[in-house]
């Protein structure tokens, strides 16, 4: 059956994660800023770096801690049985649901909260930990210009970090999850890229806005310079519109991957038919198909020139030619053109079929 994959992206709140500093966020923020702009610096590996600072002597910065703090984190509204909803709607569809998460923030603390089970995998920034499980150095960073390796990883399923696969070369019928399976849900501009690249192959970008300021001026723009296709409330409640438009994009999908299915036994059949033919032998074949549908003398003339260097025709091509002859009135008009005579004539010579006699008789016609 036809596989659907479903992504989740930033559906978490993560700023919460600044309570482990004991500071003022705001404070955080413009020594996090400066850190950046006197050094250089990348952003997340900034606040990594400034997590890790300022936490010394005061907390213990472990993997636990970030797992403690990512339980407090605030969902969106329905979030915690929206995975079950949206999974059981695809089986009963017949069609398979997968959910991702491609973050900025801290996969510890995206471990930590009551969904992450949910997620076939989390892609966000992490710590290195020593064996007493103390961060003591950033292990990966996920930022906004990073973040689509993720969705060619999820695209050939290639999944593990490390994996050089992602690099090999796939059909456009191998891949595991084409874009045009997915839904990217974001809600910040660090999504852009993401949503952007989903967009324009064929997937499908919902920008979400709060539902309860109802603020839409940053979807408004996304949807101006082509960055998502829908905007709705960050509602993942039952019935609510997020939910409706999902389930409207996987009964498309649906419907679209049948067709998709269709094209590709075209292109196999294709494949296998033309399999063994010689370079040579597909040329001319382009060139008969090319005159069947001429549309006009010079046209037809061009491709006559570019016939006449081949000698040795099969019957099936030479039985195509002249019924090309007789079927075409661009090319039975000027059948007796010097150019066009001299061809036929060689296509039609020690070749007995009815069609061809049609034909040399138009050749020696007054």
């Amino acid at each position: 059956m036809t596989l659907i994959k479903h992504y989740l992206l930033m559906i978490c709140r993560l700023k919460a994660i600044y309570n482990l500093l004991i500071m003022k966020l705001q404070t955080f923020g413009r020594n996090q800023m400066s850190l950046q702009k006197n050094n250089d610096m990348d952003q997340n590996l900034a606040y990594m770096y400034m997590m890790s600072a300022r936490s010394r002597g005061k907390v213990l910065f472990t993997r636990d801690t970030l797992h403690k703090q990512g339980g407090k984190v605030k969902l969106f509204p329905g979030v915690d049985t929206w995975f079950d909803r949206i999974n059981e709607y695809g089986r009963n569809k017949g069609v398979s649901v997968e959910h991702y998460i491609i973050s900025s923030g801290l996969k510890e603390m995206i471990e930590g909260t009551e969904v992450a089970e949910k997620f076939t995998k989390i892609y966000a920034s992490s710590f290195y930990f020593d064996d007493a499980g103390v961060a003591v150095w950033p292990a990966q960073v996920v930022n906004y210009t990073n973040k689509t390796q993720f969705l060619f990883r999820i695209e050939k399923g290639v999944l593990d970090i490390n994996d050089q696969g992602v690099n090999s070369f796939f059909q456009p019928n191998q891949y595991r999850v084409p874009f045009r399976n997915m839904i990217y849900i974001g809600d910040s501009d660090t999504d852009i890229p993401c949503m952007k690249l989903v967009n324009t192959n064929g997937g499908h970008s919902i920008g979400v806005y709060n539902s309860e300021t109802k603020d839409k001026s940053k979807v408004f723009r996304m949807l101006d310079e082509k960055r998502i296709k829908y905007y709705v409330p960050a509602d993942y409640n039952e019935n609510s519109q997020l939910e409706q438009l999902v389930k409207m994009i996987i009964d498309r999908t649906i419907s679209n991957e049948m067709l998709e299915e269709f094209y590709f036994e075209c292109v196999s059949e294709k494949d296998k038919e033309i399999k063994g033919q010689s370079e040579e032998t597909i040329k001319i074949d382009g060139l008969i198909n090319r005159l069947e549908d001429s549309m006009s003398f010079a046209n037809t003339h061009d491709i006559i020139s570019k016939l006449r260097v081949y000698e040795n025709l099969t019957d099936e091509q030479k039985t195509k030619l002249v019924k090309i002859a007789l079927n075409n009135n661009q090319v039975t008009y000027i059948l007796k053109d010097k150019d066009v005579k001299k061809f036929y004539e060689a296509v039609c010579k020690n070749y007995n079929d009815d069609d061809a006699r049609k034909v040399i008789a138009i050749l020696n016609s007054k």
